[in-house]
């Protein structure tokens, strides 16, 4: 069996499929999870992320990435594959973010994938040391997939974002 990623992307946005399993597949082997296990990412616009930023973060703006975790399924149930929740990616949003920051937007969206995809696994950069150990998970993954790692520091924020 495979990893079960699937990609939403209603607005038929330019994404390469492949690269971007790729590097969610690189997080899920780096922390060896079921070869089962499931995922989605879902391309949307700048309003839709918006709205899901203000209902979930009560922030009234567009973000690039949103990572919701699946809730674990009831104990009776143990013929289903482990699916480990959501990404929500702005597209425009995240390549306005790439051009402003001089980055390849394919990069970029691997950043995120690898970055919601570590939420995901419930890493979290909430304090100092939360921070140091999901930027060596993600610095790790970049460099698995050939990102230079210095694209973090431009598209990540301060440890409160």
């Amino acid at each position: 069996m495979t990893y079960q990623i699937q990609f939403q992307n209603a607005l038929d946005y330019a994404i390469d499929k492949a690269r971007l399993k790729q590097a969610i597949e690189t997080v899920l082997n780096q922390h060896e999870l079921d070869r089962n296990t499931g995922l989605t990412v879902v391309f949307t616009d700048n309003e839709g992320v918006r709205k899901l930023n203000m209902q979930h973060r009560q922030i009234d703006a567009p973000t690039d990435v949103l990572s919701f975790p699946a809730d674990p399924l009831p104990d009776f149930i143990t013929d289903e594959p482990p699916y480990i929740g959501d990404l929500i990616i702005a597209y425009p949003y995240a390549s306005k973010q790439a051009e402003v920051h001089q980055h390849e937007l394919s990069d970029s969206l691997c950043l995120l994938v690898i970055h919601g995809t570590l939420h995901l696994l419930g890493y979290d950069h909430d304090t100092l040391e939360n921070r140091a150990d999901m930027w060596s998970a993600q610095a790790d993954a970049l460099t698995i997939m050939n990102i230079d790692t210095a694209i973090v520091p431009s598209l990540e924020g301060n440890a409160d974002d």
